[in-house]
C-alpha cells in the first residue's frame, strides 16, 4: 500500500447535482493522455509531432453520459502533476463529478502514444511504470460515492496489476451490494499486460458478476479464437446473470444478444477520421438510456431503438480526432438521424 502520505484527495465543488442516486453512472479506472500524431496514417517513429488529447476508457464514458445530459462521475487516480490536475479539470468541465478522483505524489499520470497506421488499425506505445492509476488502493475508494450509482462501469486495465486490481474487486463488490447495474467492457490493450494468456484469464475472471458486457469484434475473436462473429459462440459467452451481451462491428453496426432474443442494428454511414472513442460514445450513449429505463433489456423493439442511437453516438466520434472532444451531445445525434432518413 502507497504511504498515506503520497495521496492527496481531489475535492470537487460541482457534486451537488450529482447526489440523486437514481440516476448516477459511476465510471472506475483509468484517465490518461493520449499523444495523437498531428500526421494520420504515419508510425509513432515517423511522426512528425504530437497533439496531447485527454482520454481513458472508462473516463471517456463518463463524460459520453455527461454530454448527451446524464449524471456521472469517475473513480480513479491520477498523478498530482499538470496532467493529472488537468485531467480532473476536463472531467469537472464536461459535468462529470470528479469527488472519487485522488492524486498520488509519487507516481506520475499516465501517457499512451497513440497513432492510425496507413490501414487505419491503431498502434499504441504506454508510458505507465507504473502510473497512478495502477497505484490505487481499497482504502482510497470513495465507497459512499460508489454506493450511489445506479450504473457502475468498469475496464479490464485496472485489473492488471496491485493494488489497483483489488480496488476494482472492491468497489464491483460494494457497487452490487449496494444493487448497481455492473457494466464491464474489457477495452483489451495487448502491450500493457504481460501475456496474452494473463489478459484472457484476468478479463474472464470477472466476466460472470457483469449485468452488461460490450466486446469489440477484435476483442471476441481474441476471446474466442474466431474472426467472424458467430451467434452460437456469442451465445455460449451469456453467463446466467448477464441482462445484454453487445458486439461492436465497426461501421458493420452492433449484435446485440439477451437471454430471449439477439440480433443486429446497422451503423450510420460517416466519413471516419478517427476511430478512438467510438466504443466509449457508444457505451455511455447505452448506459445514459439504461440508467432512465432499465426494462429496455427486456424489450427488443426499445433495445433496437436506443443501439440505433448508441450507433450514431460511436459513428459520430469517429468523425473528428481524439476521444473526448469528438464524443457528441443530443443535438448532433438527432441531426445525424434528419442526415439519414
Amino acid at each position: 500500500m502507497a504511504p498515506a502520505s503520497n495521496t492527496v484527495a481531489a475535492t470537487n465543488g460541482t457534486t451537488d447535482h450529482h447526489e440523486s442516486s437514481n440516476s448516477l453512472i459511476v465510471s472506475f479506472g483509468e484517465m490518461l493522455i493520449d499523444f495523437v500524431p498531428t500526421e494520420s496514417g504515419v508510425s509513432l517513429a515517423e511522426a512528425p509531432g504530437f497533439l496531447k488529447a485527454p482520454g481513458g476508457a472508462p473516463a471517456n464514458v463518463a463524460i459520453a453520459v455527461s454530454r448527451l445530459g446524464g449524471k456521472s462521475a469517475f473513480v480513479g487516480k491520477l498523478g498530482d502533476d499538470e496532467f493529472g490536475h488537468m485531467l480532473k479539470n476536463i472531467l469537472n468541465q464536461n459535468g462529470v463529478s470528479s469527488e472519487g478522483v485522488i492524486f498520488d505524489q509519487g507516481a506520475r499520470t499516465a501517457l499512451a502514444f497513440v497513432t492510425l497506421k496507413a490501414d487505419g488499425e491503431r498502434e499504441f506505445m504506454f508510458y505507465r511504470n507504473p502510473s497512478a492509476d495502477m497505484l490505487l488502493t481499497e482504502s482510497e475508494l470513495n465507497l459512499e460515492l460508489i454506493r450511489k450509482a445506479k450504473i457502475f462501469h468498469y475496464g479490464s486495465i485496472s485489473l492488471i496489476t496491485e493494488p489497483c486490481r483489488s480496488a476494482h474487486l472492491k468497489a464491483m463488490e460494494v457497487a452490487k451490494d449496494a444493487g448497481a447495474i455492473l457494466s464491464y467492457d474489457p477495452n483489451l490493450r495487448l502491450p500493457l499486460w504481460p501475456s496474452a494468456k494473463d489478459a484472457k484469464e484476468q478479463i474472464m475472471s470477472i466476466w460472470e458478476r457483469a449485468d452488461v458486457i460490450k466486446v469489440s469484434d477484435n476483442e471476441f475473436e481474441f476471446l474466442t479464437g474466431l474472426e467472424t462473429v458467430d451467434d452460437e459462440v456469442a451465445i455460449s459467452l451469456m453467463h446466467p446473470g448477464l441482462k445484454l451481451l453487445l458486439i461492436t462491428l465497426g461501421d458493420h453496426g452492433c449484435k446485440y444478444y439477451t437471454k430471449h432474443f439477439h440480433g443486429t442494428v446497422d451503423a450510420f454511414k460517416v466519413k471516419a477520421v478517427d476511430t478512438t472513442g467510438a466504443g466509449d460514445a457508444f457505451v455511455g450513449a447505452l448506459l445514459n438510456k439504461i440508467v432512465q429505463d432499465d426494462s429496455i433489456l427486456e424489450n427488443e423493439a426499445s433495445l433496437k431503438t436506443v443501439l440505433k442511437f448508441a450507433n450514431a453516438c460511436g459513428a459520430i466520434t469517429t468523425t473528428k480526432k481524439g476521444a473526448i472532444p469528438a464524443l457528441p451531445n443530443e443535438e448532433e445525434v438527432l441531426q445525424l438521424f434528419q442526415a439519414a432518413a
